[in-house]
């Protein structure tokens, strides 16, 4: 699999020695692993604010690739998609999954292995078992109601 996150040309391990919020886009952007948890519909429980992983897909995720079929135009079809920026980080780091590059960053964590940025491979993030490729549902498939039917266990 071809990597859609154009990592050429970006200084080695360019997210030990710069803050987040100093990064460029092309860096930024090459932060995400390709795992497309980000796009699986969370339930958050209003009294403990733990956020919980359902299999249960966003509409635009294409979970062959784990990549939003329509990334650059996707807010036409779901306005509520977050674009992640460093300066609202703060605020949505709790929800994001346990394995994500930005969420690890922010908690002075290191990369894991698998992640694209140390292995050079876009695959390696499926490999290593921790994407959901070939294993969502489409959320127009599976009633809100239902949704707590399908929490999972987030691969790590």
């Amino acid at each position: 699999m071809s990597d859609p996150i154009d990592r050429a040309g970006l200084a080695p391990r360019f997210w030990e020695r710069k803050p987040l919020r100093k990064l460029n886009q092309q860096e930024w952007e090459a932060l995400c692993d390709g795992c497309g948890k980000c796009c699986l519909n969370k339930l958050e429980d209003e009294d403990t604010g733990d956020v919980a992983l359902t299999r249960v897909a966003c509409r635009l995720l294409d979970d062959a690739n784990c990549r939003c079929a329509q990334y650059e135009i996707r807010h036409q079809f779901v306005p509520e998609c977050i674009v992640l920026k460093p300066d609202n980080l703060d605020s949505h780091a709790y929800w994001m999954p346990q394995t994500c590059a930005y969420r690890l960053l922010w908690e002075g964590k290191p990369l894991y292995d698998w992640h694209p940025l140390l292995s050079g491979t876009a695959q390696s993030v499926h490999d290593a078992g921790v994407s959901v490729q070939g294993w969502t549902v489409p959320e127009f498939e599976i009633p809100e109601d239902d949704w707590e039917d399908h929490i999972i266990e987030e691969p790590i």
